[in-house]
């Protein structure tokens, strides 16, 4: 029995190091076009930027040392073009010297990722992806022949993106990042984004969104706004499509995504045929729809579910959750599931929760903090989506959320997890069990909140919005309008609000719960702006105009 491998890296090289585990008999063969079969295309940006300093530790592994240990037929510089799934041979050119060939097989597992959607109207400057080992040789190549400080134009504010960004910064480059839409990493509801910016003009990096790239010349970039940026080199980053043309060339179905569709076991429409990696359907944790997830975890899992059903041993692949963690300059961002923005034009009901937990004890030094979103069905209380913007700690608490939704638990069970304390690590009531307690005083309905972008709607209804900080915190900065009560005083002020609905609100939302608690039970009508004054800020900083309500 013979298996061919179409491509490389994560998923290809799983699948074939798996099947190899599992069958010493097979004979697997391995085409891969470009030059090195198996590298850390993860860790390229953080060559770049020299955190990485040895090139050759990309390099994983080579097809000397995968024929010595796996004894794998690996040929790279080999391009297969087609396949004829009728008299089951797949077509290969040798991209050294252009000579075709054909290799017989008796089951194919399709590897060929993505493809970088390439501007090119900025061919007249030096311009590179940030997807392979001759892509950083490229790109450090240009800017060790520049003389003087390097500009780079950065084109899309995603994950390559802005680890292209920070790592340019990281070696002296003067960095222009153009963005086509409102906001950078477009995954991010709008004012969990907020903090990535800031962030990023704190380093010098001069951030144009709502804008593109329309053409290039003479060491400048114009924009469709009609701006100039200077540019000595270009990395395309504005995301990537699914390699399907293999796949076509077989008469293999794609699917709604425009990636190959596969079943649970990555088995193409073509029962000799498997897909995985970057271009491939996945079904989506959240609705069971087809999706793209283009991330190497889920690569290296789906390698090793096609390989386990070409032996025999089939292992259905889970569904995806797209949990992605991304580190910008002192910020780490991650997220998992849907988010609030997704969810509104999917029109499906959700309930949203806010805070601003600290990454450990805040009376141990270096406690630093984070902003938590949490996504939630309403109706039976599932976790829908996560994001956190923060320092230390953001990762521990995604994988944590991660899990919990593999495991089917609800968004108030977080707050019986008994997860590890010690002051330098965490809280006694740790970041999540603190979401899973607002998740359960929502639904219950110990509470009521009102979002960011709801809070015009609300007031234009009459209801009074009252501040429950201290006179100090208000008059730093407050919400237009708003009442100034602090909590100490509201329990002997509260006549001043009868008669009228109310929203009150905090820095961060917990005081807030405690006013709405003591308020309610006052005989007050009041709900809490969740994640308080600044989440608000957040939000209302992304729009250059007032945002809509969605409040219905």
């Amino acid at each position: 029995m013979k298996t061919v491998i179409v491509g490389g890296v994560a998923g290809g090289m799983s699948a074939a190091t798996r099947l190899r585990r599992l069958d010493e008999s097979m004979e697997i063969v391995v085409f891969e076009r470009g030059r090195y079969v198996s590298f850390a295309n993860c860790g390229l940006p953080y060559y770049v930027g020299g955190v990485i300093g040895d090139r050759d530790s990309l390099l994983l592994q080579t097809p000397e040392s995968l024929a010595s240990r796996f004894a794998l037929d690996v040929r790279v510089e080999h391009e297969v073009t087609s396949i004829d799934p009728d008299r089951k041979v797949v077509h290969v050119t040798d991209l050294r010297d252009g000579t075709p060939r054909e290799q017989s097989y008796d089951f194919v597992v399709l590897a060929g990722g993505a493809t970088a959607s390439v501007v090119d109207a900025a061919s007249a400057i030096p311009s590179y992806t940030l997807r392979s080992v001759d892509d950083v040789d490229h790109i450090t190549a240009t800017l060790a022949a520049i003389a003087g400080q390097a500009r780079a134009v950065v084109i899309g504010g995603g994950f390559i993106g802005l680890e292209a960004v920070e790592n340019l910064i990281g070696r002296g480059v003067g960095v222009t990042l153009i963005q086509r839409g409102a906001h950078v990493l477009s995954p991010l509801d709008r004012e969990m984004a907020a903090p990535v910016l800031t962030v990023l003009r704190q380093h010098g990096v001069d951030v144009r969104t709502g804008t593109t790239v329309v053409s290039a010349s003479d060491g400048f970039v114009l924009l469709d706004d009609g701006s100039r940026v200077r540019a000595d080199l270009v990395i395309e980053a504005s995301g990537v499509r699914p390699e399907v043309s293999v796949a076509r060339s077989a008469g293999i179905t794609i699917g709604p995504t425009g990636g190959i569709a596969v079943d649970r076991r990555q088995r193409t429409s073509d029962p000799a045929i498997f897909a995985v990696g970057d271009g491939v359907e996945k079904i989506d944790a959240v609705d069971a729809s087809p999706t793209l997830v283009t991330m190497a975890g889920l690569a290296n899992r789906h390698g090793r579910a096609a390989a386990d059903a070409i032996a025999g041993h089939p292992e259905p692949a889970w569904p995806a959750l797209g949990t992605s963690i991304v580190g910008v300059f002192e910020l780490t961002v991650a997220m998992v599931g849907w988010s609030e923005k997704r969810l509104i034009a999917a029109g499906r009901a959700h309930r949203v929760i806010h805070t601003h937990p600290a990454s450990h004890a805040t009376y141990y030094p270096g406690a630093e903090s984070m902003a938590l979103k949490l996504l939630v069905d309403p109706e039976d209380d599932s976790i829908l989506g996560a994001q956190i913007v923060g320092g230390s700690g953001v990762d521990k608490r995604i994988d944590v959320i991660a899990t919990a939704i593999a495991g089917g638990l609800t968004a108030s069970s977080l707050a019986h997890l008994e997860l590890a304390y010690a002051p330098q690590y965490g809280s006694a009531k740790d970041a999540v069990n603190m979401a899973g307690y607002v998740a359960d005083n929502l639904s219950t309905g110990m509470t009521r909140s009102v979002q960011w972008h709801e809070l015009d709607a609300v007031r234009g209804n009459g209801t009074v919005l009252v501040d429950v900080r201290s006179s100090a915190e208000f008059a730093a900065g407050s919400i237009p309008g708003a009442v100034n009560i602090p909590l100490e005083e509201l329990r002997l002020r509260h006549v001043e609000l009868e008669g009228r609905p109310l929203v009150v609100h905090c820095q961060v939302g917990q005081r807030g719960h405690t006013a709405t608690r003591l308020l309610t039970q006052l005989g007050h009508d009041v709900r809490n702006l969740d994640g308080g004054y600044q989440t608000w800020v957040a939000g209302m900083s992304t729009f250059d105009r007032e945002p809509e309500s969605t409040l219905v």
